[in-house]
């Protein structure tokens, strides 16, 4: 049987299935993308599909602290797109 990955959502701490979460990538240029496949290159940090987490995210700044990099209001509109867009 094959392992599934498993990764942390930065809002809640939890370990959940890869394919569960949503995987924001920083390249080398600097650039902040929402990797809906999994796939991109560069770093990446994973969040839960609720907004409950993408709140904590947002008013702790971790993501910004992870990613080492001021992420723009834009971007959280962004997430908060795709995940109330299932």
């Amino acid at each position: 049987m094959k392992k599934i990955p498993q990764r942390t959502c930065m809002g809640c701490n939890e370990k959940k299935d890869k394919h569960q979460l949503i995987r924001i990538v920083k390249n080398k240029e600097n650039e902040i993308h929402v990797d809906r496949i999994g796939k991109m290159e560069g770093r990446g940090a994973y969040i839960c599909d609720n907004i409950e987490c993408l709140e904590r995210v947002k008013k702790s700044k971790r993501l910004e602290r992870v990613l080492d990099i001021n992420i723009s209001d834009e971007i959280y509109e962004s997430l908060r797109g795709v995940i109330l867009g299932k």
